[in-house]
């Protein structure tokens, strides 16, 4: 009878794991919104663009840019918590199959998370050095290098941690 109970519950907390389908099917979503966003922005851009400042168009592509590297960090995001925490991607066969598809672990996944952060970040902070001669003040800018540097500490510390844990073989 106890034997009965346990399986039972190992079963449901085992399907458990696709209640977390929804949220992937909503990051998905976000990309869809993210793109909408982005054409939206786009359209805005490109009529303007010959009669911009170098700096106006730099900061116009470099918004671009951040919603890709955005919608890039989304899809490392569903595409790797699907397949380690609902189920694998049958996507063997196909040949637009990303390279590191199925080869990310957790740890593997909150470094590429910690990366692209970092490198939005960057391009936040880009966009602040080029825009210095609008009204940013010096306080503001002051955060943002200090929230970029922090970041970058982070990621180096996750990384380190990651490569302190590991098996002396090698083996994750």
């Amino acid at each position: 009878m106890l034997k009965k109970i346990e399986t039972t519950l190992e079963a449901v907390i085992f399907s458990s794991r696709w209640l977390l389908a929804p949220f992937y099917i909503g990051l998905v979503s976000a990309i869809v919104l993210l793109l909408v966003k982005f054409i939206q922005e786009f359209v805005h851009m490109a009529p303007h663009i010959m009669d911009s400042s170098e700096g106006e168009a730099i900061l116009a592509i470099l918004t671009l840019v951040d919603m890709s590297l955005v919608a890039n960090l989304l899809l490392i995001i569903i595409f790797s918590g699907y397949e380690n925490f609902v189920s694998k991607i049958d996507a063997a066969g196909h040949e637009d199959k990303p390279e590191w598809m199925g080869k990310v672990d957790f740890s593997a996944l909150k470094l590429k998370l910690i990366a692209s952060i970092v490198a939005i970040s960057a391009i936040e902070l880009l966009k602040a050095f080029v825009n210095l001669d609008k009204e940013l003040h010096e306080a503001q800018l002051a955060w943002k290098v200090g929230i970029h540097i922090t970041l970058i500490v982070s990621g180096v510390l996750f990384a380190l941690m990651d490569r302190l844990s590991e098996p002396k073989n090698g083996h994750h």
